[in-house]
């Protein structure tokens, strides 16, 4: 079972925001994902151009159009 439900902390611990349907007692792993809770222009500002030169910008777009050419549904029978 898989499930992402969010949650608070308060006074170090996780308070769910949404009902969980899980027996008391039961142990569950969790992965904690950091949230933003505003754009971080900076950041995008910061990133700007890390890709450059790592990627051939021309084959990529001849690439893309060559993948719409392949049909990948079978040919209809007569």
């Amino acid at each position: 079972m898989g499930e992402t439900i969010r949650v608070r902390i308060r006074g170090g611990m996780l308070e769910p925001l949404e009902k969980v349907d899980l027996p008391e007692g039961q142990e569950i792993m969790i992965t904690i994902l950091d949230v933003p809770t505003e754009r971080d222009f900076g950041a995008f500002r910061r990133a700007a151009g890390g890709w450059k030169g790592t990627i051939d910008a021309e084959v990529l777009i001849r690439n893309i159009y060559a993948d719409r050419l392949v049909s990948t549904r079978p040919e209809p029978r007569l």
